[in-house]
């Protein structure tokens, strides 16, 4: 890729741009909802384990690994900035998870968590939507947030996958979701904007991952990290979960095996 000239811009700008194209990406997945009114149960589970498996290939590939060869590079303790930021990052999505009333698809709403509400139905369904979505612009702000500290085309490169990867997954993910508000007696017009504005916390995580990391250079391997432990909180306490639901769970391991191959080649071959 060859991208040298964007190395110009403010890197929360470049954040900003990045998260506005997996904004854009969910609501093109969401949009299915205007051609399909049911989803089948294979494909909606291999949507969701696809979105799984990039979402740990972009974990490790795109944030554990280069947290770990920064901290090298900059001496002291290699695997304490990772540890602790990837612990930080499930903690952190733990509380909001604990605190936050959200109502996840399927399920009734006695079955809502956090904190105890009279919110409808709908609102409770959006939340659960919108939080796992946090995770993926704050790793995406965090990587072009590095472009601060080390300014070049492989830093900028990987960024632009992992905004790729990101994107990726975000259009079944869309669908899977925008569908399904469907089966909830949501109106098709109501499905998608439910759909795609579940994607717009991405852009907010984005750019105040990004703003942070250039205010506070050293915590670069601490946010890759964090963010990390927070996508991988998602992918066990939601994605995972949701897709083995039926019968059908060869088709959700299959998604995964797919989303971590294609997320690895990507981040291996161009970032």
């Amino acid at each position: 890729m060859d991208a040298e000239w964007l190395l110009e811009y403010n890197p929360v700008l470049l954040a900003l741009f990045a998260t506005i194209f997996t904004w854009v990406v969910t609501a093109l997945g969401s949009s299915m909802v205007f051609f399909f009114k049911t989803l089948n149960q294979k494909v909606l589970n291999t949507m969701l384990g696809f979105a799984a498996g990039v979402m740990i290939a972009a974990s490790y590939w795109s944030l554990l690994k280069p947290a770990i060869e920064l901290s090298e590079s900059h001496g002291g303790i290699k695997w304490l900035p990772a540890l602790s930021g990837f612990l930080s990052g499930a903690v952190f999505l733990f509380v909001i998870d604990k605190l936050i009333p959200h109502l996840h698809i399927g399920l009734s709403i006695e079955k809502a968590e956090g904190v105890k509400t009279s919110w409808q139905r709908s609102i409770l369904l959006v939340l659960a939507i919108t939080l796992h979505n946090i995770p993926e612009g704050l790793a995406v702000g965090v990587a072009f947030g590095a472009l601060a500290s080390n300014p070049d085309t492989g830093t900028l490169t990987g960024a632009m996958v992992l905004a790729i990867g990101i994107g990726l997954q975000n259009f079944p993910e869309g669908a899977a979701v925008s569908i399904p508000l469907r089966r909830e007696g949501f109106s098709r017009p109501k499905a998608f904007n439910t759909g795609q504005l579940s994607g717009i916390v991405e852009p907010v995580a984005g750019v105040a991952g990004a703003s942070l990391v250039l205010l506070v250079a050293p915590l670069l391997p601490y946010a890759l990290s964090f963010a990390a432990g927070a996508m991988i909180y998602v992918v066990i306490e939601e994605l995972i979960p949701e897709s083995q639901s039926g019968n059908e769970t060869d088709y959700s391991t299959i998604g995964a095996i797919l989303g971590f191959a294609i997320m690895m080649f990507l981040d291996v071959a161009f970032g």
